[in-house]
């Protein structure tokens, strides 16, 4: 093999098998359920990496399910994202922990962008009246939400443009052979060609449970503040480097 041809074709491992392909990545019936609580304002400025800020101490706890995603196929997520405000004074969302069932877009989300993802089994379904979303690492129970199934509309344009507009930012490292960071990057994402089919509301509650390698519950619920149930499709876009902590 020639040095020229693994310049040209080098953009994954493993080289002669990918474990996903070329993007970009594009997501039909994505469903999310996103509940929105108040945290601890400390904790939050423990975790939340400069350049930076946090105003307001709000976390959403994700699930996400995705039954046909270009490239990554069919699976589920869930995590944190959490409120700040970037170095250009817009409000933005940094995500903290994700965990999923798949390993194409595990390999892809933290190779390509820096999204801090590890494997788990999360669930999100309707069961009667109500939507469910779980979280297990490995056998352990650690995040369950529920909220009343479309118990009121929102409105699709205003969500639409909320998930158009706001920037998304994660903290990639990549190490060197030896263990120093050899990539070490705050990373700016934006879903881009987002079509929202329909957005819900209704009453929900939020668990966290403990759990030393899922730390979740070390942002604590103190308040659930708002929830939303999302049906859309988004081609999720490549990212760029909005600061370089080596540079």
């Amino acid at each position: 093999m020639k040095i020229a041809d693994i310049r040209k074709n080098a953009y994954s491992m493993p080289f002669v098998s990918p474990a996903y392909p070329r993007g970009p990545y594009h997501f039909v019936n994505r469903e999310f359920f996103i509940i929105t609580y108040r945290t601890d304002l400390d904790a939050l400025r423990a975790i939340v990496p400069e350049p930076l800020t946090v105003n307001d101490p709000l976390v959403s706890f994700e699930f996400i399910k995705m039954p046909d995603s270009s490239g990554f196929g069919d699976y589920t997520e869930s995590g944190q994202v959490i409120n700040v405000i970037d170095a250009d004074g817009k409000p933005a969302s940094y995500t903290h922990m994700m965990f999923l069932d798949d390993l194409a877009p595990i390999a892809g989300g933290r190779e390509l962008w820096g999204f801090p993802k590890k494997l788990a089994f999360p669930k999100l379904r309707i069961e009667s009246d109500t939507l469910v979303g779980t979280l297990d690492y490995g056998p352990i129970r650690v995040a369950t939400g529920t909220m009343g199934f479309k118990f009121q509309t929102l409105d699709i344009a205003q969500e639409q443009k909320k998930l158009s507009e706001t920037p998304g930012y994660l903290l990639k490292i990549i190490p060197h052979v030896d263990g120093t960071p050899r990539i070490c990057e705050l990373v700016r994402y934006f879903s881009q060609n987002v079509t929202v089919h329909g957005a819900w509301t209704g009453p929900a509650r939020l668990e966290l449970f403990h759990h030393a390698l899922a730390p979740i519950a070390d942002l604590p619920v103190l308040e659930v503040v708002a929830a939303k149930h999302l049906m859309c499709d988004l081609t999720l876009g490549l990212g760029e480097v909005a600061f370089d902590y080596l540079a």
